[in-house]
């Protein structure tokens, strides 16, 4: 046979003995690997299948196929149907301060006081409660305050019968102006009680005084922070000026000339930094500095306002610190500029088109400057002037008096910065004066926010962090007549809303697996979305900064040119397309076709996604009453905590009723008042009586002592499209690998208010009768691993049939894993002895789910990382060759570490006030600090992976420098799995690991295009209302002086005499 076969070989070089075995090793590894995923696939589909039940469970919807109805869901119907039920709930919280409520209680009480200054009131001080001093006595606006945990407030003490009140730190406790205003406002006490009986779902109501006291309830003790300090003012708090003012459009001004070094300059940046904090989102400014030359503070804005967002407010107040003090100050050229940038920039359309104001922070002023405002302010006297005078020297005060006086503004002094809080806070009462006037009781709502600053951010720990709400509030007026053309502002009321009493109004069950409800604000801020990530840091206890302001276009940011956003943000209705890409549990879902449908209420703007296929349809099955009970009260159900099937918060007699308590008692038809979704009570006792065959089929597995007796298959669930869960044990509790699974603490394991369970949602995107393999937690010691598996049920036998139910098991990583090693010592050889397994040394093998995640590797390490990181070489091959496709993901959300340098600012480091001031900033913002780095906000893309359905197996090699490496990748069938097996003997290391790494995207390359970002304004919906002015006020009431002089009288008159008659 030797000579027979020589002459064939003379041709073509005869190959060395190991690469002949190479070559011949991986014509079998090819059919190998084929034998091992099918066997894996086999046994895993086999054991998947028999202990979730899944064939059960589809042949029991498969019986009542004939007696449902498919419907296609209306989204515009839908969303209306939100829109009113949001409407709905907001104009009953806002009720709760309206009609005979706060608001009346809060200006009838003032209207009946009469002014005492010598008035001496004990109150319950907000800190001092329950303090004693040394001999044990309680210390003077302490007292006795009883407190009691209450579930309601995640068993915070409180005290249901009273409310407190929180003073700040920088204002004396027994001012007489506080003390009568304290004194009057008791009469609230009665009314918030009144409300919390009412209405049980509301948590802390409160009036923020204009004096800058807080009245709060339920009544809470505060504590001070670690410096003895509470900086809270409930003026500078968004809910108090949205309600307090009209939007406006403000220049502020600030003098640095030489006579402005030192402290003036210190206090004038503190200044104009407390002016920035009284800014809304609905108001826009800019800043100048002046001296013989004008400096706008920002270079590159020079011209226009900008959006008093926190973005710009913050990138203002780093400037401030570059300013120094030099020259000449020529007021007359930045009053000059400030008129004009007002005016050209109300002519763009793009500003509060309501009221405006120069703000005038200098040490002094040689001028009254009238020819100035009779040329560009007189007659209307539209622009508002608030002179801040800074220091102890009045020497020009009079011209600044007058200023004000003759521009319908206010004057102040500022001599220490102690005095800045409240001397800033003097504005906002004279641009309220016209609101008041006309008694105009503009109710406002905020956006999404978490109010750390407040005693009640400890309920919000709960386990989970802090919760986001929303703030409804009132302004309240002093409606004595003596008083009326000075427009009096007393405070404002306010409750507030968490966004989960939003979400409750949300019909999930109608909006589908991957469909969702979003509402956003009139700037096009969120206000609820399932996307938003108000938090990070361990835990995720630590609010973003800017959290409160993420606009609609860094969450749905394939709306790329905001044709949803701004429909939104114009008040439109209607429905729109696009096609969006999902990140599910670090992997992608395949690319769906969205609509999204909107619709408008008095307070937002509301809209509803829909995913097309499956999540388009709605199907009604229909069972008796007593069937639906009988199935549903059983021990193994669960309802979904967070869906509303019945209002149990209404009425205190239902507060305890748990769902299925509620619906009972509602099917009962004794409790009339009991509000129930007919419709989704329906739908769960139709899925309670289908699914309940489980539940016996479940025992048996567990009486069965054969089955199961490695105890590798754990847990059995099933979820329903209507939020019903059904678990079944094969181990003991305490024997579980992962106590956390289908519980509470596994947020994203259960039905929640805004999403499915995220094994319920990979299993939908799966083919029909396939389940999905996934890890659900980050990978620690091999004994806490789970690997769970789980399968979409269908109603119908088409693609596009609605997901009626999920089943899975959840087992142990270390059973799962043993099965892919043994099924990969299979061979198909007659003798038994294979050419090559996993075992071998000179090959790799691998098991990847469709996103390239690893659920089993030789190196146990590997598990749970991405593929790329482990074989970066054959990632890239796989790539090329189409078997995976890369998906770039956008995240508006994220936080970058950056470097931070210390400031070379000498006031920095010789005022100490100053030290403080910053610190308090640095503390407020919660900036994580580590050295010398911290993280601020940023915009990230990252890869994403996800596998070519259509392509179920492939073989490649990569040429590693002359060496060949080769790989074959085989789809574990019925499942999203697949087997990679990769060749070893070769150095790859000249091949970049892949990783999904986010990468900061740049914008700021060079000074114009920082210009062109900072000069962006989005679309944004002004207010409904405005009052810049009213005829009645008394501009006389302008600070410093109760009026004019007589000399000063003279000469304005005699200039607006001149003026009229042109």
């Amino acid at each position: 046979r030797g000579s027979s076969r020589s002459p064939r070989r003379v041709a073509r070089p005869r190959p060395a003995p190991a690469e002949q075995l190479d070559i011949i090793a991986m014509n079998d590894l090819v059919s190998q690997v084929k034998l091992w995923a099918s066997a894996f696939g086999g046994e895993m589909k086999s054991i998947s299948a028999k202990y979730s039940g899944s064939q059960l469970l589809q042949k029991k919807y498969k019986e009542f196929e004939r007696a449902v109805r498919v419907e296609e869901i209306d989204g515009l119907r839908l969303v209306k149907r939100l829109a009113e039920n949001m409407e709905e709930m907001f104009h009953k919280k806002a009720q709760a301060m309206k009609v005979r409520r706060l608001v009346e209680a809060a200006e009838e009480a003032h209207l009946q006081h009469r002014e005492d200054p010598n008035l001496q009131y004990e109150y319950f001080n907000a800190v001092l409660i329950n303090e004693v001093d040394e001999e044990g006595n309680s210390v003077e606006l302490g007292g006795e305050f009883i407190l009691q945990p209450n579930d309601h407030f995640n068993n915070l003490s409180v005290n249901l019968s009273l409310s407190v009140v929180q003073v700040p730190t920088n204002m004396y406790n027994k001012d007489s102006a506080i003390v009568n205003g304290v004194y009057w406002s008791e009469a609230l006490n009665k009314v918030f009680v009144d409300n919390f009986e009412r209405d049980p779902s509301l948590i802390w109501q409160y009036f923020g005084s204009a004096k800058g006291f807080f009245r709060q309830y339920p009544g809470i003790k505060w504590k001070p922070d670690e410096h003895g300090v509470i900086a809270f003012d409930c003026r500078n708090r968004k809910w108090y000026i949205q309600a307090a003012t009209s939007p406006k459009d403000v220049v502020i001004l600030v003098d640095v000339s030489g006579s402005m070094k030192g402290l003036r300059l210190t206090i004038a940046r503190q200044t104009v930094s407390s002016i920035l904090d009284t800014l809304g989102d609905d108001d826009f400014f800019n800043i100048i500095a002046y001296n013989e030359e004008l400096h706008y503070v920002e270079p590159c804005l020079n011209g226009t306002l900008v959006q008093a967002d926190i973005t710009n407010k913050d990138h203002f107040r780093e400037h401030l610190d570059k300013l120094f003090a030099q020259g000449i100050g020529m007021l007359d050229i930045a009053l000059t500029e400030a008129f004009n940038l007002l005016s050209d920039f109300n002519e763009t359309g793009r500003g509060s088109e309501c009221s405006q104001a120069i703000m005038l922070v200098t040490d002094g002023a040689v001028d009254t400057y009238d020819a100035i405002f009779a040329k560009y302010n007189w007659p209307e006297r539209k622009v508002r002037i608030f002179p801040y005078l800074i220091g102890r020297e009045s020497a020009f005060a009079d011209n600044l008096k007058w200023m004000a006086c003759a521009n319908k503004g206010y004057f102040t002094q500022i001599s220490t910065l102690a005095d800045v809080q409240e001397n800033v806070m003097e504005y906002l009462h004279v641009l309220s004066r016209p609101k008041v006037i006309d008694l105009e009781h503009d109710t406002v709502w905020t956006e999404a926010y978490i109010d750390s600053t407040l005693p009640q951010a400890q309920k919000l720990e709960d386990g989970q962090g802090p919760v986001l709400m929303t703030t409804v509030a009132m302004p309240v007026f002093s409606t004595k007549n003596e008083t009326r053309n000075r427009g009096i502002l007393l405070g404002v009321v306010g409750t507030d809303v968490p966004v989960s009493e939003l979400l409750k109004t949300i019909p999930k069950y109608k909006l589908g697996i991957h469909g969702y409800a979003f509402a956003i604000t009139n700037n096009g801020y969120i206000l609820t979305h399932p996307d938003l990530r108000p938090l990070y840091g361990d835990g995720k206890k630590r609010r973003k900064p800017n959290y409160s302001s993420v606009d609609l276009s860094e969450v749905e940011w394939e709306d790329k040119d905001d044709t949803l956003r701004n429909a939104m943000v114009n008040r439109k209705t209607g429905t729109f397309s696009m096609e969006v890409k999902k990140s599910v549990d670090k992997g992608v879902r395949n690319p769906k076709f969205k609509n999204a449908q909107t619709h408008t209420n008095k307070s937002f703007s509301d809209g509803v996604a829909l995913s097309r296929g499956h999540g388009k349809f709605f199907f009604r099955g229909n069972v008796t009453v007593e069937e639906g009970l009988h199935d549903l009260e059983h021990p193994d159900v669960a309802l979904a905590d967070e869906w509303t099937y019945c209002n149990t918060d209404e009425h205190p007699e239902h507060r305890y009723l748990s769902q299925i308590e509620a619906i009972k008692l509602y099917l009962s038809g004794h409790e009339p008042h009991l509000k129930c979704d007919k419709e989704l009570v329906q739908e769960v006792l139709f899925d309670a009586v289908v699914t309940a065959p489980l539940e016996a089929y479940w025992t048996s597995l567990v009486l069965n002592k054969s089955e199961n007796s490695d105890k590798g298959v754990e847990i059995a669930y099933l979820g329903t499209r209507t939020g019903l869960s059904r678990i079944n044990l094969f181990v003991v509790p305490d024997e579980l690998t992962n106590q956390d699974f289908l519980t509470a603490e596994d947020k994203e394991g259960v039905f929640n208010a805004d999403h499915f369970p995220l094994w319920y949602k990979r299993a939908a995107e799966q083919v029909p009768g396939t389940f999905v393999y996934s890890l659900p937690f980050n990978i620690g010691s091999e004994n806490k691993s789970v690997v769970l598996a789980s399968t979409a049920i269908q109603l119908l036998d088409e693609r596009k049939s609605p997901i009626a139910a999920a089943v899975g098991i959840q087992m142990k990583l270390e059973f799962f894993q043993k099965k892919f090693w043994t099924a990969s010592r299979q061979c198909a050889a007659l003798d038994g002895k294979c050419s090559i397994s996993c075992d071998d040394e000179n090959i790799n093998c691998y098991l990847i789910d469709n996103n390239g995640f690893v659920l089993v590797a030789e190196d146990y390490t590997l598990t749970g990382k991405f593929f790329g990181e482990a074989e970066g070489a054959v990632m890239s091959k796989l790539l090329q060759m189409g078997s995976f496709k890369r998906v770039t993901l956008y995240d508006y959300q994220a936080l970058c570490w950056v470097y931070s340098e210390s400031s070379d600012s000498g006031h920095t480091l010789l005022d100490p006030y100053f030290a403080f001031f910053s610190a308090v900033k640095w503390i407020l913002t919660e900036l994580v600090m580590i050295g010398r780095s911290m993280q601020v906000p940023c915009d990230t893309e990252y890869p994403a992976f996800v596998s070519e359905r259509t392509i179920k197996e492939n073989t490649g090699n990569i040429d590693c420098d002359g060496c060949i490496k080769s790989f074959v990748i085989q789809q574990i069938p019925s499942s999203n799995l697949f087997m990679v097996v990769v060749d070893n003997k070769c150095d790859c290391s000249m091949f970049e690991p892949i990783t999904m790494d986010p990468i900061e995207i740049m914008y700021i390359l060079h000074w114009p295009k920082n210009s062109e970002r900072l000069k962006m304004q989005k679309d944004r919906r002004r207010p409904d209302t405005c009052h810049p002015f009213h005829p009645e006020e008394n501009s006389m009431e302008c600070g410093g002086a109760a009026s004019l002089n007589p000399s000063l009288v003279a000469t304005l008159l005699c200039v607006l005499v001149a003026l009229f008659p042109r």
